[in-house]
């Protein structure tokens, strides 16, 4: 079975919407690239998640949002993120609008995940954006779980990224 396939199945994807989002992206020329938990599988053992964090140029977003709208996904806007849904896939696609983010895309390189290739933000990046989310305390504690195991796992995988962590995460990691 493929990486695609997997993807898919896991995702109930009748459509393969992570393939819309790219042709979606490429049609609009936008820059973009991979953050959160996938873009922590380009760099760690894969764990399987149905949530898709991208960030894409700021100029961009709306274009991308109205090109979403058109080829049939669902378009809801919060307050740091477009979120693109589609009822042939389980996969939930984050745009990702904290201005924060932004630069990331300079660093971003190419790598497969799951039989994609896609723009990745750099490891460091994804170590931060983890950090970020892991420190808002408005979201929700089995997140910010999540987001404490994900740098744990960039951690195991690269151990020298553990000194660019605050030391209340380098503490609470060591527990």
């Amino acid at each position: 079975m493929t990486g695609k396939k997997f993807m898919n199945g896991v995702a109930n994807g009748e459509t393969d919407i992570l393939q819309q989002l790219l042709e979606i992206l490429a049609e609009t020329r936008s820059e973009y690239c991979v953050v959160g938990g996938l873009a922590v599988n380009a760099y760690a053992e894969p764990v399987v998640s149905l949530d898709l964090d991208i960030i894409v140029a700021a100029d961009k977003v709306d274009q991308v949002a109205a090109a979403a709208k058109a080829r049939g996904l669902k378009v809801e806007k919060f307050e740091h993120s477009l979120n693109l849904t589609s009822q042939k896939s389980d996969l939930r696609i984050q745009l990702q609008t904290d201005i924060r983010y932004q630069e990331f895309l300079s660093r971003s390189i190419e790598k497969e995940i799951l039989g994609y290739s896609l723009r990745v933000a750099s490891v460091t990046d994804v170590l931060q954006g983890k950090v970020w989310a892991y420190l808002d305390k408005s979201r929700r504690r089995s997140k910010r779980q999540k987001d404490l195991a994900d740098i744990m796992r960039l951690v195991e995988a690269q151990p020298t990224l553990e000194s660019q962590l605050p030391a209340n995460i380098r503490q609470e990691l060591k527990e």
